[in-house]
């Protein structure tokens, strides 16, 4: 089973934008808001090599990036592997 995990803000259109592609998609996902928990956003950074910016996307621990590179594996038709893997 796939796992997601999706560091995020409230007030962020990217990452509103992120998440309905992968709930069109029927893949749940962990969300963690870091207004909600700002401790976590050095977490965050950690996980993903210096990500400053919400979302932080991560597929099975793997960190892929914000929406912009989870569009573009989308429309390279790649996101549907690293989804089944």
């Amino acid at each position: 089973m796939v796992t997601v995990e999706i560091y995020s803000s409230p007030f962020c259109g990217y990452c509103h934008a992120a998440k309905r592609l992968l709930s069109h998609k029927g893949i749940s996902f962990q969300e963690t808001n870091i207004s909600r928990e700002p401790h976590r956003r050095a977490e965050m950074m950690e996980r993903s090599n210096g990500g400053r910016t919400v979302p932080q996307i991560f597929i099975n621990g793997d960190a892929i990036g914000g929406c912009d590179e989870l569009y573009a594996l989308e429309n390279a038709g790649k996101l549907d592997q690293l989804l089944a893997a």
